[in-house]
């Protein structure tokens, strides 16, 4: 027997955790992405790229294509597709399990700012000019524009456009991973007095908060947004256990 699952990804899990599921002569999977990255990475399965049209249009979906489990591996930072993807599975009747990625712990030498949300961010660079090292998602950068005074550093996949409003940027493109030696090169070399970060967790952007810290630089870290609560798993190995055990027959998990 075959059983459908609907990925919704974007991250490094998810293409791991899709090639873990191909494998499998049990399993149908299709791995959505949200379309956000111009030339994403490619992935070992079938792909659909683009919205569903929020929850409704998700439990539609599952429903047309009979999907046996819906797996939420997107971004820490995406919590309306979140919500909607716990939403679709409720309305749907399909069941939902998550991969939640850790997010980072602070360590002895970090000096971290947390504030919630990138306006609050930007407020808290404060009015003194400073060179920032915006390592956030291109999509995330608008709000820097109140804050005009101070010299910014971007760096994205995909060129930011249009560009940022505000007269001091320099912008770098370049695709993860990153590790600490680059970072603390990269650092250096633009003369970064602070670096505003998401808290994504994993090791693939880990570098540039390692290299702050050995070089006594301020992070503003955006603290995680709440997202919805539904069965998860902190690693690949662990959801696939899970995996297992949903879509195995009732009679079978003894539930």
């Amino acid at each position: 027997m075959s059983h459908r699952i609907l990925i919704l990804g974007g991250t490094t899990e998810a293409r791991q955790l899709a090639g873990r599921l191909a494998a499998r002569p049990d399993v149908e999977l299709t791995l959505s992405l949200a379309g956000r990255t111009e030339n994403p990475v490619a992935q070992p399965v079938p792909t659909r790229a683009g919205g569903f049209g929020g929850a409704e249009g998700l439990a539609a979906y599952l429903k047309d294509n009979q999907t046996d489990l819906l797996i939420d591996a997107t971004h820490p930072y995406a919590a309306r597709i979140s919500a909607n993807a716990a939403k679709a599975a409720r309305l749907a009747g399909v069941p939902i399990l998550a991969l939640r990625r850790p997010g980072w712990e602070r360590q002895e030498g970090d000096r971290w700012t947390e504030v919630d949300g990138a306006a609050n961010a930007a407020v808290a660079l404060g009015p003194a000019a400073r060179r920032v090292f915006l390592a956030l998602g291109r999509q995330d950068v608008g709000v820097f524009e109140a804050a005009a005074h101070h010299h910014y550093l971007l760096r994205s996949v995909d060129p930011v456009e249009p560009p940022l409003g505000t007269p001091g940027v320099d912008y770098l493109l370049a695709r993860g991973p990153f590790d600490e030696a680059d970072e603390h090169r990269l650092l250096i070399e633009h003369r970064i007095d602070v670096i505003v970060s998401k808290n994504s967790g994993g090791e693939a952007t880990y570098g540039k908060i390692a290299a702050a810290r050995a070089l006594g630089i301020e992070v503003i870290m955006i603290r995680r947004p709440v997202l919805p609560t539904v069965p998860s798993a902190a690693g690949i190995v662990e959801l696939l256990a899970m995996v297992d055990h949903s879509l195995r027959p009732v009679a079978e998990r003894g539930v």
